[in-house]
């Protein structure tokens, strides 16, 4: 019996043997510890990359410090030979006595032997045998008591290394040390930088003494795919998992066998991600579009209030006054009623805003009528295909499909279009674009942000004025700039003091049945700017 990685085959030749990692490293330690200190009846060795200390009991220790793959195992007593190198010859001669003690550094791939040193006839101080199990540097070092580098297998200098220097008469310098979790004492709330990663990728960059091979015998443990999404459910298992692989890290024969559990091209990985992203932002925003019909639907009784503001005005506007902000009425049921006011606009002007307000409000209620259950539909089989009936959600669902597969599933990238009318740069950064004919016109308004600015030449034909503030406050000279664009590109070009309008966009409306570019809008504000280019620019 043995443990760790497959021994010799009697020709001396090494077999194709994966990278030992750092949490088999500490297994096989703690397996050598329970026999500590342990006697030791010397060293044999069975080729020049290669040292087998003989211990009491029957065992013997290999070494196998040859890179790139380097082997360290416990096994029965074998055939050994005689030092072939200078360095195996300074080996048998200094590192002598119990071992006394075992070490690992976190879970490096570097174990460290603490010997006892023996008494004679030429007698030999107490040493420390690092060695290192670093792939293609690995390497085996022989200390004294204060770490001072006695001799060693490949001296390192720093044309080789620029982190450090081995060589005999130098202190020993561990490799450079690194921030991981402990996979000995993680827990669930530990696990947690692992979520949204591949489950493959984020074991080997967040968990210490895990490669790629134990990695994929974590995710077997845990009957997850290696290119799973990790999600908060998925924490449990790998906890459990984890738990089981600190106790016995040895490969099962299905890890290397079962088929969708390998590494993935790194196009499958990213295609799996882009689908479930893909799909949860379009369910948000279906969410959100669901939520504005309801918000529509709750806004129905303002139509009515509306409706009647408008009614009173029409029957009784010869009693407000021309400029008033405010109308008292008497409603029809006798009540007294307080309308607000455009003091802009006259009466019969004022209800017919109110109207098209509950004619809007109206249709919007309607329209969320008819699209909300559909809405509700697409919701609810989206959110199926997300967590499918597998608790491991649409990420399993993904995992057996290949690469083309997963491509042929993926959204269309289409190149984005150029965006319509003129575009320009507020003194203040804001992006302000210019419509260049009604569709245009249409385009631009379409396409703002609710607290986008919109500005447009007071009574002429023109141009629409978008400036993108995104709700964020617009410094006088960004709305004067936009002003001068708005007057500009209107058909009072030249004028002086030219009236300009501007609101938020949210407070503009289309008409029914109007040409593109035709908006009505309300709570607008006015500047009174040359219809000049700004200064800024030049005329196109």
């Amino acid at each position: 019996m043995f443990l760790g990685l497959p021994p010799l085959p009697k020709d001396g030749q090494s077999p194709k043997v994966e990278r030992v990692e750092g949490l088999e490293i500490h297994a096989l330690l703690r397996e050598l510890e329970k026999s500590l200190p342990c006697r030791t009846l010397g060293w044999t060795f069975p080729h020049a990359g290669s040292a087998v200390l003989v211990l009491d009991g029957k065992k013997q220790l290999e070494l196998d410090y040859q890179p790139p793959e380097p082997r360290f195992l416990i096994r029965a007593q074998g055939e050994g030979g005689d030092p072939v190198t200078p360095f195996q010859r300074l080996l048998r001669a200094r590192v002598k006595g119990r071992l006394l003690r075992v070490q690992q550094p976190k879970l490096d791939r570097v174990a460290m032997l603490d010997f006892e040193g023996s008494q004679g006839f030429v007698s030999a101080p107490p040493t420390r045998l690092v060695f290192e199990l670093t792939g293609r540097n690995a390497n085996l070092i022989i200390c004294d008591q204060k770490g001072t580098v006695i001799a060693l297998d490949r001296p390192v200098g720093k044309d080789i290394n620029r982190f450090r220097e081995l060589r005999p008469g130098l202190p020993y310098q561990p490799p450079p040390p690194y921030q991981k979790l402990d996979p000995r004492n993680a827990t669930i709330e530990d696990l947690r930088a692992l979520l949204g990663k591949p489950l493959g990728k984020a074991i080997q960059e967040h968990l210490d003494g895990i490669g790629k091979k134990l990695a994929l015998e974590l995710a077997h443990r845990a009957g997850l795919g290696l290119g799973l999404l990790v999600m908060p459910e998925h924490l449990p298992l790998i906890q459990q998992a984890l738990v089981r692989l600190v106790e016995n890290p040895a490969v099962s024969a299905e890890t290397s066998v079962e088929p969708g559990l390998g590494y993935e091209p790194k196009e499958a990985v990213l295609l799996r991600a882009s689908l479930r992203k893909e799909l949860e932002r379009k369910l948000r925003t279906l969410a959100a579009r669901l939520q504005d019909y309801q918000k529509a639907r709750e806004q129905l009784p303002k139509a009515a209030k509306f409706r009647e503001y408008g009614d009173l005005l029409m029957a009784y506007g010869s009693q407000v006054e021309a400029g008033a902000k405010l109308a008292q009425l008497h409603g029809f049921d006798g009540n007294p009623v307080e309308i607000p006011l455009d003091a802009s606009l006259t009466a019969i002007q004022n209800a017919e805003k109110y109207y098209a307000r509950a004619r809007r409000i109206q249709e919007n209620a309607q329209r969320s009528q008819i699209l909300e259950p559909k809405i509700s539909n697409e919701i609810a089989e989206l959110a199926a295909g997300l967590e499918t009936t597998s608790p491991h959600g649409l990420c399993e669902a993904l995992a057996p499909l290949s690469p083309g597969e997963l491509r042929a599933l993926a959204p269309v990238k289409q190149k984005r279009a150029k965006a319509p009318g003129l575009e320009f740069e507020s003194p203040g950064g804001f992006k302000a674009l210019v419509g260049r004919s009604a569709k245009e016109n249409d385009k631009i308004t379409r396409a703002a942000h609710s607290q986008d600015l919109w500005f447009h030449a007071q009574g002429v034909p023109g141009s629409h004025v978008i400036l993108r503030t995104q709700g964020k406050p617009a410094s006088l000279p960004d709305l004067l700039f936009a002003a001068k664009l708005a007057a500009y590109y209107s058909k009072a070009k030249g004028e002086k003091n030219l009236p300009v309008d501007y609101t938020q966009k949210k407070y503009l409306w289309r008409p029914r049945k109007a040409e593109p570019g035709q908006v009505l809008y309300s709570e607008e504000k006015t500047l009174f700017v040359d219809a000049e280019l700004p200064e800024e620019l030049s005329a196109p």
